[in-house]
This record gives structure tokens, C-alpha cells and sequence, in this order.
């Protein structure tokens, strides 16, 4: 027996042609699952950009915010700077590492249970059911002529799609300017063209593909289910269908008589009720493919139809495919090891990663400091027997506050500073202004004795809170 992915080709396509797939709705342990995991993601999603973070006079108070305006992004009490998008890289490996953990531990379970696409899908889903009734109900109305009630029934649903799509839309848009604000001035029409312009594309996006694209989404678009093949794993969690077991497919009348001859008998009744309940529309018999999800809602269903033929449960069932083969041979299954190898050293990889980025996060400088020494002339020999050197220092103050600082150089060196806005004055006792989250360059001018030859240290102070930065050169000799 020998595992093969299987191109989404086994789609069992409904009475809408081309359209979506129209799923039955099922009761079990996974869609119940599914539908709470549902309602904790979406509370998470339309709470979070209302939660309130304390950061201090002039700051703003959104827990999460990404400030495009000021270019500045806040989680909670992390704070990233324009020059600091090395981080979304950093969260954006540590995303794949962990799809591909999930995918190790359980296959596709990420688009079967967490995925947004399938998460606001379900939620339309569910309207359509409370609206035009079940796979059954709908396929016969196609059939049918169009009444005005069913059209009543069927403009209801897409303005409630739409009201959802645009609350979805409405919500992505908070986490870019404080919440409470940009709500009430989208309400009044105050608003920035830019938000409406967001929340129009989203909803649009929502809409679409929720309500329409559905499981192409997930088959075509998504180039998750391309990547199963390179990273399958056979000791994963999968949605599996027990050929073995339920070979030959037949009614649970025909199967008894033909075991009462002798002859076999699979535990499949071939009801269909697999297929009817996928919301990608493929049959899990005909072998694993790559657009199944993993979601478990045919686990549901098949458990359902053998209890009702008293035949065990697991015929369509999470398990890996090491103990399907093994099954098939004979052997008894073995559990399934979720601390493997290869387990552990995609965890500690990410969790190295996560370590790191909080490492150089809770120690990044907020001040820093660059020497850049002129090289036309390198020095100048005066006539009181000085030399002169000339640098160019440029301050970066990383903080949402102006800073003061005060400008020393080690030896007994004079300076002369000069910047736009400040002329040229001498450093004694002046301290250097820099902007809020800004760099200010000056032009440094070094007088000393030729004894100063040889490194040079420039060290600046910041008033506020004494917190010290330094750089080295070279002062240079004619």
C-alpha cells in the first residue's frame, strides 16, 4: 500500500456546476470544536483593537496599533521603529516554522480549523443554512422556479453577508489609528478616504471569497496545499479513509448476507455522507489529496453513519499513515508519537528564534551614535602648533521624546560644533537637542595638542536619565 497525494480531480461536484460546493451540515465532536474555536477567533479579532495599553504622556494608548502615519508599530508593550521591519521578517519565518510544526503534528489542521478563509466561509455558511436550508433543501430549489419569497430569503442572506464582510473589514482597519476614534468618524463620514478605500477592498475580498470562491480558496489560491508534498509526513495526524476496512462498499443488508456466504464485505455503506459534508467537495476514499483540510467534518459524519449500523467508529478517522499501512498488512497500530525528532527540532528552532528576536528586542539601543572622520583635508597643523581634525557625528534618537545631550571628547581636545539651526559654538557646557525619533548630524571640529594623536573617544550624555553612548575614531596627524 503506498501513499499518494491526490490532485484535487475527485471533487464531487453539486447541482451548481462551476459554483461552490454546497456542504451538508453535520454533527460531531470536530465541527462543535470548530465552532467554538470559530467564536474564539473572531471575539479575539473584533476585541483586540479596543484593548488599552498605558505607554506614557503623548503616546498612544492601543494595545495593538500599527502607526503607519509615524511609520511606528505597538503590541502591547513592544514598540518597532520604521529602521526595525527585520522584525516582521523574523515573525514572519517564525509563522512558517510553526505552519509547518502544525503540519507535522496534524497535517492542514491550521486550514481546517484556524485558517480565516475557512473560519469566515463556515460563517456564511451558516447563514445560507438559516436562510435557504440545508444541501438538500437548496439543490431541490434549484430545480424549482424562482419565488418571490425564496428571493426575499436570498437578498436577506447577501446583506448579511455583506454586513459581515463589512464588519470584517471595519475590524482590520482599527488596528491602524485608535479604535474608538476611527470608528465613530467612519460612522459620521469624517473618516480618511484611505480607510474608506481599506474598508471597501476588504469587504469586497471578504465577500468574494467567502461567499463565493469558498473552497477554490483553499484548492487553487492558497499555495499551502502545493507545499504538502514536499513536507508530508507520515507519522502526521490525517484525515484517513481505512480501505482496507471498508472494501467492498455495500448496504449494511448486502454485507451481512454476503459475509453469511463467505464472501467479503466492506464496513463502507457507501452512503456518501463524506462527500456531501466536505466543504471542499472531494471523497476521502479515493485516496488522500492535497486540497483536503483536515477539518474532521467527514470523521463526523462516517462516525455518525456506523453508529447507526453498529459497526465501530474510525473508518474515516485522524491517523497516520504509517499505521494505515500497518493496519493493512495486519499489524496492530502502534500510537501515534507527537514527540518525535523531527518534532522537537522544529520546536526548539522556533523557539530560538522567538528567544532571539526577544533577546535583541529587550536590549536594542534607543540612542546611537556614528563617527565619520573627514578625509580632504585629514588634518590641518595650525600656527600655535595644535592639529585639527574634523568629523561628522550623527545622533539617532530612538525614543518618542526630544532629547538633550551633552557632547565630550576624551584627551584635552576643544570642540567646535556646528549644525544647521545651531551655528558653530563651542561644546562646553552646550547641550545638543535632538527631535523625537529623529537623527541630527553635526560637524565636529577637534583642536588639541599633536599628543592627542592616536583613538579618540566622543561620549554623549543625555541629560534626562545620565544614559551614556560612545564612539571611537582616529585623530590623525598632517
Amino acid at each position: 500500500m503506498t501513499y499518494q497525494l491526490i490532485p484535487p480531480v475527485n471533487r464531487k461536484p453539486d447541482a451548481l456546476g462551476d459554483g461552490p460546493v454546497i456542504p451538508q451540515s453535520v454533527k460531531g465532536k470536530y465541527r462543535t470544536l470548530k465552532w467554538r474555536l470559530l467564536v474564539l477567533c473572531l471575539t479575539i479579532y473584533y476585541v483586540l483593537p479596543f484593548l488599552r495599553w498605558t505607554r506614557g504622556d503623548g503616546q498612544p494608548d492601543q494595545a495593538i496599533l500599527f502607526d503607519l502615519a509615524n511609520v511606528r508599530f505597538y503590541l502591547f508593550w513592544i514598540e518597532a521603529r520604521a529602521q526595525e521591519l527585520y522584525y516582521l521578517t523574523g515573525l514572519l519565518v517564525l509563522a512558517t516554522i510553526i505552519l509547518v510544526l502544525l503540519n507535522a503534528l496534524a497535517g492542514r489542521v491550521w486550514c481546517g480549523f484556524l485558517c480565516p478563509q475557512t473560519i469566515w466561509t463556515d460563517l456564511f455558511l451558516l447563514v445560507e443554512r438559516k436562510l435557504e436550508g440545508d444541501r438538500r433543501q437548496q439543490l431541490l430549489a434549484l430545480k424549482q422556479p424562482l419565488t418571490l419569497r425564496r428571493l426575499i430569503r436570498r437578498g436577506v442572506k447577501h446583506v448579511l453577508w455583506l454586513v459581515i464582510a463589512t464588519a470584517t473589514g471595519g475590524a482590520l482597519v482599527l488596528y491602524f489609528a485608535d479604535a474608538p476614534t476611527l470608528l465613530a468618524e467612519l460612522a459620521t463620514g469624517d473618516a480618511p478616504m484611505i480607510a474608506y478605500g481599506m474598508l471597501a477592498s476588504l469587504t469586497f475580498t471578504t465577500y468574494a471569497m467567502a461567499g463565493f470562491a469558498r473552497e477554490k480558496v483553499c484548492t487553487f489560491m492558497c499555495p499551502w496545499p502545493r507545499l504538502q508534498g514536499a513536507i508530508w509526513d507520515p507519522e502526521a495526524l490525517t484525515v484517513t479513509y481505512r480501505k482496507h476496512r471498508g472494501e467492498q462498499r455495500m448496504s449494511a443488508k448486502k454485507a451481512e448476507l454476503a459475509r453469511g456466504h463467505g464472501l467479503p464485505a466492506g464496513d463502507c455503506v457507501d452512503c456518501n455522507a463524506c462527500v456531501v459534508v466536505c466543504p471542499i467537495g472531494i471523497d476521502i476514499r479515493e485516496g488522500p489529496s492535497i486540497a483536503c483540510i483536515n477539518c474532521g467534518l467527514c470523521v463526523d459524519a462516517c462516525d455518525t453513519t456506523m453508529a447507526r449500523v453498529h459497526r465501530p467508529r474510525g473508518l474515516i478517522d485522524f491517523e497516520t499513515w504509517t499505521n494505515i499501512e500497518r493496519e493493512s498488512k495486519g499489524d496492530r497500530r502502534t500510537p501515534a508519537r507527537l514527540l518525535r525528532p523531527k518534532i522537537i527540532v522544529i520546536g526548539l528552532v522556533g523557539l530560538v528564534l522567538l528567544a532571539a528576536m526577544s533577546l535583541h528586542l529587550s536590549n536594542r539601543a534607543t540612542l546611537s551614535l556614528l563617527v565619520i572622520h573627514d578625509r580632504n583635508p585629514v588634518a590641518v597643523a595650525l600656527s600655535t602648533g595644535e592639529v585639527r581634525n574634523a568629523y561628522e557625528l550623527r545622533i539617532t534618537n530612538a525614543t518618542t521624546e526630544e532629547a538633550r545631550f551633552n557632547l565630550t571628547a576624551s584627551g584635552n581636545a576643544r570642540l567646535q560644533i556646528s549644525s544647521p539651526g545651531l551655528g558653530e559654538t563651542d561644546a562646553a557646557g552646550l547641550p545638543v537637542v535632538v527631535p523625537a525619533d529623529a537623527l541630527r548630524k553635526l560637524r565636529v571640529i577637534v583642536t588639541g595638542h599633536p599628543d592627542l594623536a592616536g583613538d579618540i573617544t566622543f561620549r554623549l550624555v543625555r541629560e534626562a536619565d545620565g544614559k551614556e553612548t560612545a564612539a571611537t575614531d582616529r585623530f590623525h596627524l598632517p
